[in-house]
């Protein structure tokens, strides 16, 4: 009794080691892989590192309420980077606000909202982390498809670790590294 008490003590965190455990979630922000290399198509990196405040809700129809994209509750003067590489379609004011539009190749255009300052042009080329401009009291970033708004959560990169059973005895072999993916490309496959 005494043994199976110990390996079921012991079994339990081998059990939640071994689960996908995703570090960057929609409610707690989202991480940026060192270096803003340019991810695979169509994932995006996270155009800042802070909590998301109001999370994508689909409009029911093209003037119905919603939230087409994500609010990102950051303060003011943050710098905003690109998702992916690709070429500003729209850099300018809309009804006072100021706003960023990038046409990515995999067919995906971002919209960033809400900025302070613009620091990308119409028809600049920019990669993957390329600042476009500072933060206004809050930001918003939108995904969409030629008119179609898509939830930008599932395009952001996340962290995650790889299933690892340890062994209680024996050889300990290193861990495998955590892998970069998006809900968007894993469900593409």
């Amino acid at each position: 009794m005494r043994r199976f008490v110990l390996r079921a003590l012991v079994a339990v965190p081998l059990i939640a080691v071994g689960l996908d455990l995703t570090l960057a979630t929609v409610p707690g922000g989202h991480l940026s892989p060192a270096g803003a290399t340019e991810p695979p198509a169509p994932c995006l990196l996270a155009p800042v590192s802070a909590r998301v405040a109001d999370p994508f809700r689909d409009p029911g129809c093209r003037w119905c309420a919603g939230n087409r994209g994500l609010e990102y509750d950051t303060g003011p003067g943050r710098s905003v980077q690109a998702g992916a590489g690709g070429a500003v379609s729209f850099a300018g004011s809309v009804a006072g606000t100021l706003y960023v539009v990038v046409e990515h190749p995999s067919g995906l255009r971002t919209t960033y909202g809400r900025l302070s300052t613009i620091l990308v042009a119409h028809g600049d080329r920019v990669a993957a982390g390329t600042p476009v401009g500072r933060t206004g009291a809050g930001l918003f970033f939108g995904v969409r498809r030629g008119d179609t708004y898509l939830d930008p959560a599932a395009y952001l990169f996340t962290e995650y670790f790889r299933p690892r059973l340890v062994p209680l005895w024996g050889p300990r072999r290193p861990a495998k590294p955590a892998g970069l993916s998006c809900v968007a490309l894993r469900s593409s496959r």
